[in-house]
């Protein structure tokens, strides 16, 4: 089983780790995960000269998920609705997935222990993640509200997830922000940050600046990887399984 991450930056990335645990679990001795940085413009050359390679799958992490969009053949109905891929599968022809809202929803729920049905959940950004957690929100019945710099894309976004932007009043009880590191927010958001009972910041480690400039706790991303990890695992091995079964 031969898997790789491509993005950038990749070198710090716990994808490696995980899915070496993963495979330890499944009993596959011969199965090899590594991080490849890929820059912005090169996801579709790098993922057919993969498949060539004799690949099984891979994660697509930033900033090539809507570049990734364009290299597959087929798509799940959560990479069609997010418009961006996370996880390839190189079967019969190029599969596209996208498990960033499925991580994101099984890691909120752990930590609020319940289900995020009818929740009010903020989501900061309208990029490729946001955009799968979205997706997932509005499957699941949860209350969504964006925020964004750009009112026409955050309009588009709520229009396409049945969301509503950011409110003045009746804040999210919850918020997740997909931002890269470092986004500096404007005041008023960081006062509206005060509010919510649980922030979650999708970066982790070092780059999980956000609880430094809020200047209150914000959990991490670290559940949230590990959880969109297994399910790309599952759906990797799952497509195996369903090619042997193939006449």
């Amino acid at each position: 089983m031969k898997l790789a991450l491509i993005g950038d930056p990749v070198a710090h990335s716990m994808s490696p780790r995980l899915h070496a645990r993963f495979l330890r679990e499944a009993g596959i001795d011969d199965g090899d995960y590594v991080a490849i940085r890929v820059p912005r413009g090169n996801a579709i050359d790098v993922i057919r000269r993969m498949r060539l390679d004799g690949y099984t799958g891979a994660n697509v992490t930033y900033p090539l998920k809507e570049e990734a969009l364009r290299a597959c053949d087929r798509l799940t109905e959560d990479a069609e609705r997010a418009q961006a891929v996370n996880t390839i599968y190189f079967g019969g022809a190029t599969l596209g997935t996208n498990t960033d809202g499925i991580g994101a929803r099984t890691a909120l729920e752990a930590l609020i222990d319940d289900s995020i049905a009818l929740k009010r959940i903020g989501v900061i950004g309208y990029g490729a993640t946001a955009r799968a957690i979205l997706t997932e929100l509005h499957a699941n019945d949860a209350y969504a509200f964006v925020w964004g710099r750009d009112p026409e894309r955050v309009a588009q976004v709520c229009a396409r997830f049945e969301a509503e932007p950011w409110p003045a009043e009746n804040l999210p009880e919850i918020v997740i922000s997909t931002l890269p590191p470092g986004v500096r927010l404007p005041d008023r958001l960081r006062a509206d940050l005060n509010v919510p009972d649980l922030i979650v910041d999708v970066n982790y480690g070092a780059r999980a600046t956000l609880a430094e400039q809020l200047e209150r706790e914000v959990v991490g991303g670290e559940a949230m990887l590990e959880a969109q990890a297994r399910a790309s695992f599952d759906f990797w091995q799952l497509q195996l399984v369903q090619s042997a079964e193939s006449p």
